[in-house]
């Protein structure tokens, strides 16, 4: 076997845990794969996974190695698609990962309609909050909210997402509108918890020309966009939440906005994936759809 297939065989025995799982994705036998990571770690005179009977882990040089050869792969994939002239027609399976809110009310539209403009086109759709390796989870492509710190993946900026404070008419009614931020001490707060930290995400504000952050006192705390929704509808308190997840209800007039011209500045929203000089077809046409999405 050479070089390649046995780097093939130890990225997707990293990717699956185990060479069964690895396997019987592949189609191959696991015994083969194994002899074929063991034929690689000889000859780079490195460990590449710690073994046990039934899954095998990777070993700090194995980390290395998986994370670098993920781009070989790619291009390579790429090379043959092009070979068989393929490339104008994006096929195989398109693996997406975003946040849930989003990724419900925005984008999986978008998606049903690549998926009927592209019949060989399959979708892998992860609908998490919290941020995931792409490239130790195999993910192609993922949507991320927030200043990004990845520097090795390649980002394009698709919409921004402006965050507003609102409330119920009745909670409103029964506790009165503030005026100030300074009478936000007086209500209640409906606070989100980060799933990716487990950490309260603060309100932020401006006023002035300046940012203003404030961790108010809580007795509600929902990990969930659309829970701390239904928190605000049921008149609990004051929830501040990206405008998307609320328009409906604004425009029925099931929450209003509070505070309106204290909106902080609009938090960039970005798609990513991993670096290569060759982005596989499936990954172009959904990045170029994303462009024109209103977020």
């Amino acid at each position: 076997m050479n070089s390649l297939q046995q780097i093939a065989a130890f990225a997707d025995t990293a990717k699956h845990g185990s060479f069964a799982a690895a396997a019987r994705e592949t189609g191959s036998a696991p015994s083969t794969l194994a002899k074929a990571v063991a034929r690689l770690e000889q000859r780079l005179g490195v460990k590449l996974f710690h073994r046990t009977t039934r899954q095998v882990s990777l070993t700090a040089d194995g980390e290395r190695l998986f994370h670098r050869c993920q781009r070989l792969l790619v291009e390579v994939d790429e090379l043959q698609a092009d070979a068989a002239g393929v490339r104008a027609s994006p096929s195989g399976t398109l693996r997406i990962d975003m946040p849930i809110v989003l990724g419900r009310r925005l984008v999986m539209p978008l998606l049903a309609q690549l998926a009927r403009e592209h019949p060989e086109l399959a979708l892998d759709v992860r609908l998490q909050d919290g941020y995931v390796d792409l490239v130790k989870e195999g993910i192609d492509v993922a949507i991320r909210v927030g200043e990004l710190s990845d520097s090795t993946l390649v980002s394009r900026r698709i919409g921004s997402q402006s965050m507003v404070l609102v409330g119920s008419p009745a909670y409103l009614t029964g506790r009165g509108v503030p005026r100030r931020l300074e009478q936000l001490a007086l209500h209640d707060a409906l606070i989100f918890r980060m799933p990716s930290t487990g950490k309260d995400r603060p309100w932020r504000f401006r006023r002035k020309g300046e940012d203003v952050e404030l961790r108010p006192e809580s007795r509600v705390r929902v990990n969930d966009g659309e829970g701390l929704v239904h928190a605000a509808l049921l008149g609990q308190g004051l929830a501040q939440l990206p405008d998307y997840f609320v328009r409906e209800e604004l425009a029925r007039g099931q929450l209003v906005e509070v505070l309106p011209g204290l909106r902080p500045p609009p938090i960039p929203v970005s798609v990513v994936y991993p670096g290569a000089r060759l982005v596989p077809q499936r990954v172009r046409v959904f990045v170029d759809a994303l462009v024109g999405l209103e977020v």
